[in-house]
């Protein structure tokens, strides 16, 4: 894009076509509003169906890893068909195509797993062998480690698709994102969010990143004035960990970087699928060393998993 967007020549932000992926592109289309005093005419939403939405009758770790609800719309970017893209972090690859770059972040949201069920008030409340929903491989790993009692179902679908599910007793229970509830404006939906100690998040939970064109320096000065330093600096951290760890949507890997001052603590961990095995740890130092603490930890936990550990890929 060469010049200020204008109704004449709209900003046009691809997503998405999911509530909660329209909610994101809106948020970063009243933040690019506010910032650079433009009307609402001045942008357009193209949404665009990825390879994820299409196929909803099949384990994700069956058509792929990461990059299932990403690829079409990054092409899309790539040809100049969109100008940005919105994005979901925890879905994003680790290595970007080339000549896209994401170096912007909106502030984040609550990064916890919330706990949903129409009976029980947590999961220590679940009954032994209760069946509960999910399509997270992360989430049911943890869960079997935890409870390994219970019994897991595959629950593929938006949030409204996944709360049918346990209306029609499908399960008893399954794990939303917080930060998805708030910006769907469907908190009352949680019995409360699971703490990082009890289910640690998956990589970039809660936060939403903006892709652009490498060279498109019109793009780039709009996005700026929105970027929020703090989010981006988390994501950091914890997508420097998730790099080394070669992670995707078959791999159970979470992690999670929190600030206090210009202290950041990151705290990561790996697990066999059905949760028989896992592996965390932690690291604290500066912002500014948080790439290398994440790359630091995901060395730890490899060289304490051992050659056999991954064997499951």
């Amino acid at each position: 894009m060469s010049e200020h967007p204008s109704p004449d020549r709209p900003l046009r932000i691809g997503t998405r076509g999911s509530a909660l992926a329209l909610a994101q592109a809106h948020e970063t289309r009243a933040r690019l509003m506010a910032a650079h005093g433009l009307s609402v005419d001045a942008f357009e939403i193209v949404v665009i169906k990825t390879t994820g939405d299409r196929i909803t009758d099949r384990p994700l770790k069956e058509i792929g890893g990461k990059g299932l609800f990403t690829r079409e719309i990054e092409d899309a970017l790539a040809d100049g068909a969109i100008d940005i893209a919105v994005h979901s972090m925890k879905d994003m690859p680790t290595i970007q195509p080339d000549g896209l770059l994401i170096d912007c972040f909106l502030p984040r949201e609550d990064p916890r797993d919330a706990f949903v069920s129409p009976h029980f008030g947590s999961i220590d409340e679940l009954p032994l062998g209760a069946v509960v929903g999910s399509s997270s491989l992360r989430r049911r790993a943890q869960l079997a480690h935890r409870r390994p009692d219970l019994q897991l179902v595959e629950f593929r679908g938006n949030v409204q698709t996944r709360l049918k599910k346990l209306d029609d007793g499908v399960a008893v229970a399954t794990f939303l994102a917080m930060a998805g509830l708030q910006r769907l404006d469907m908190l009352h939906v949680a019995r409360g969010p699971i703490a990082p100690e009890q289910m640690l998040p998956a990589v970039a939970q809660g936060a939403i990143g903006v892709e652009r064109r490498l060279h498109d320096a019109s793009v780039e000065t709009l996005l700026h004035r929105i970027n929020d330093v703090e989010t981006a600096q988390r994501v950091a951290a914890e997508r420097a960990f998730l790099a080394r760890l070669d992670g995707s949507c078959q791999t159970p890997i979470a992690g999670l970087a929190e600030l206090t001052g210009d202290r950041l603590r990151l705290r990561g961990e790996v697990l066999s699928p059905d949760g028989a095995q896992t592996i965390g740890g932690e690291r604290v130092g500066t912002v500014a060393d948080g790439a290398a603490m994440g790359h630091d930890l995901a060395e730890d936990l490899l060289s304490r998993a051992g050659t056999g550990f991954f064997d499951w890929h």
